[in-house]
């Protein structure tokens, strides 16, 4: 729900109700417009809509960024990952190298399906599980933005030395 008032006598107010976002925090197509429309319905009532717009994003992207932090922390998850990454495997299938219980097989899954890193598909009697990798694009480019600062700071750094070397032939 979104409820806005705006009076003479002092600034906007707005009301959210979370109702509108998905139950796992995935911003879907249909919630990304209601953000976008929630941010230009609120702008007729002043600046408040801006913060109100940018405050959700960055809570629910964050959040879905650090489900997918999480579940690519762990090796055997990143093993789970790169095993999918030829292409659907059965359950036992993808528990198979593991020398762990099936139940801790089951429990990385379950962490990588709540990252949306993986779903499940049952054919028959059988469960099939997948990669789905759009999860790690937001991460790489979460990690492109800090790959820029990093490459600029070290071409500071190799100009600054650089010029110390300069000035010590000078000498």
């Amino acid at each position: 729900m979104l409820a806005l008032s705006s009076s003479s006598c002092g600034p906007s107010k707005a009301t959210i109700s979370k109702d509108w976002l998905p139950t796992d925090g995935r911003i879907n197509q249909l919630n990304l417009m209601t953000i976008l429309l929630l941010k230009l319905r609120m702008d007729q009532f002043g600046r408040t809509g801006l913060t109100i717009h940018y405050t959700i994003w960055c809570n629910v992207s964050m959040d879905e960024l650090s489900d997918v932090l999480t579940a690519i922390s762990h090796p055997t998850r990143r093993a789970i990952i790169g095993q999918l990454a030829n292409g659907p495997a059965r359950f036992l299938d993808v528990a198979k190298p593991f020398d762990t219980a099936l139940n801790a097989v089951t429990k990385h899954l379950k962490l990588l399906e709540r990252a949306g890193l993986i779903a499940r598909e049952k054919r028959g009697r059988e469960v099939f599980i997948s990669l789905r990798p759009e999860p790690l694009r937001e991460v790489a480019v979460w990690v492109h933005e800090y790959e820029r600062f990093w490459n600029e700071r070290l071409d500071q750094f190799e100009q600054y030395f650089k010029d110390k070397n300069k000035r010590e032939k000078k000498k």
